[in-house]
This record gives structure tokens, C-alpha cells and sequence, in this order.
């Protein structure tokens, strides 16, 4: 299992692409299995989901076709992207809801070292905190594709983004008057970058193994 960090943004294009290398190389069993943390530029991704409708500011950011599952989503520096190209068969982990499901454990977990209650909701994909008096924010996105049982894309969670820029989707085909986006900044937890990712990394071996 390798694990890689960029600490400068990375061009979304290049990211697809060396995903997709990765990936086959993987299957071909000539390269490790790798989780990749790093930063987009400020953009909007689109899932095979996504509906038109839901880019509402089509010209403010880059929008790209992902290839991934769901629907719009943001990106942007202070967001901590978590790309992760695990063999599912290798691991004995060949089922999608399962590796899903895995994904988000993996997340609590990580908002657990600080001491934040990330909660899963039945029918809203990505995790989410009670903000009280009936109001639930998102502080991290899934999203996933899986090629022959060679995982590709995975999480996000927003440290400090600029939220305002999530005004130019509906995150997700998520919307209404008690639901929003959040950050682990927002929510007072005023931690790094490196400290974040120290916490990923942990919360990963716990549930994934270290590979």
C-alpha cells in the first residue's frame, strides 16, 4: 500500500489520468495499491448522475466530467480530496456497497479524532452533522468508480474551503432550507492540513488494514 500527499494543487485532468494509470497497473499486479490525498483548483465535477439543472453558475468554475458515480459536487483548495485505487478481490472486499460503506466509516472515523459526529442519512450519499433545530450540514462527498474490481476516485472532506463556491451546484441533487455544506473550520475545529491527514491515515488502516 503506498501512500501519496501533494501539498499544491493538482490539475483535475492530470489526477483522472494518473488514476486510471495507477488503476491498471494495479490489475496488471505491477504496481501497489494507492491512496493519494491532495487539492483540486476551485471546479465542479460532474457524476454519471448529474443533472443539468443542478449547475446553477455554469461559467464561474471549470466543470468536468468525472466518470465517477453521483452527482455535482465542488472542489477547491482547503478541501482534503482522498483518491484510493484498492484491489477489491484481492482484499476479498468485492462488493460495491460494502466498499461504500467502508468509505464512510472511514470518514467518521477520521472526524471522530476531533471529536466531530459525522452521521450517515438513509437516501443523502456522504456524511453529515446535526447542526441542531432540524438543520444538517455536509462536511465530506463520495464518490466512486470500479473497473474490474480496481477502485478509483473516494472521498472529500471540506477542512476550510470557501463554501460560498458550493452555491454554484446543488451539492449532490441536495436541497432545502435545513440542509447545507460545512467544514471542520466552520464547525470551530481549527486543525491543519498535516494534522487532517495524520487522522485519515490512521482512520484508513483501521478500517481498510494497512495493505
Amino acid at each position: 500500500m503506498e501512500w501519496r500527499i501533494d501539498d499544491s494543487p493538482i490539475d483535475y485532468d492530470a489526477a483522472l489520468g494518473v488514476m486510471d494509470a495507477r488503476a491498471r497497473d494495479i490489475r496488471a499486479g505491477t504496481a501497489p495499491e494507492l491512496a493519494w490525498l491532495l487539492e483540486h483548483p476551485p471546479l465542479y465535477t460532474a457524476g454519471t448522475s448529474a443533472k443539468p439543472g443542478d449547475l446553477l453558475a455554469p461559467d464561474r468554475f471549470p466543470v468536468y466530467r468525472s466518470g465517477r458515480g453521483g452527482q455535482y459536487t465542488y472542489h477547491g483548495p482547503g478541501q482534503r480530496v482522498g483518491y484510493v485505487m484498492l484491489d477489491l478481490k484481492r482484499r476479498d472486499r468485492a462488493d460495491v456497497r460494502a466498499y461504500v460503506r467502508d468509505l464512510e466509516e472511514w470518514i467518521i472515523g477520521t472526524l471522530a479524532r476531533f471529536n466531530i459526529r459525522g452521521e450517515r442519512r438513509p437516501g443523502r450519499i456522504g456524511i453529515w452533522v446535526d447542526r441542531g433545530r432540524g438543520r444538517e450540514d455536509k462536511i465530506a462527498a463520495i464518490g466512486v468508480r470500479i473497473r474490474q474490481w480496481v477502485t478509483l476516485h473516494g472521498i472529500a472532506i471540506n477542512l476550510d474551503p470557501a463554501l460560498e463556491h458550493f452555491s454554484g451546484i446543488v451539492p449532490c441533487g441536495i436541497a432545502g432550507e435545513a440542509l447545507g455544506v460545512t467544514s471542520l473550520h466552520q464547525l470551530g475545529i481549527l486543525v491543519s492540513m498535516p494534522e487532517l491527514d495524520s487522522a485519515l491515515k490512521a482512520s484508513f488502516e483501521e478500517v481498510f488494514g494497512e495493505g
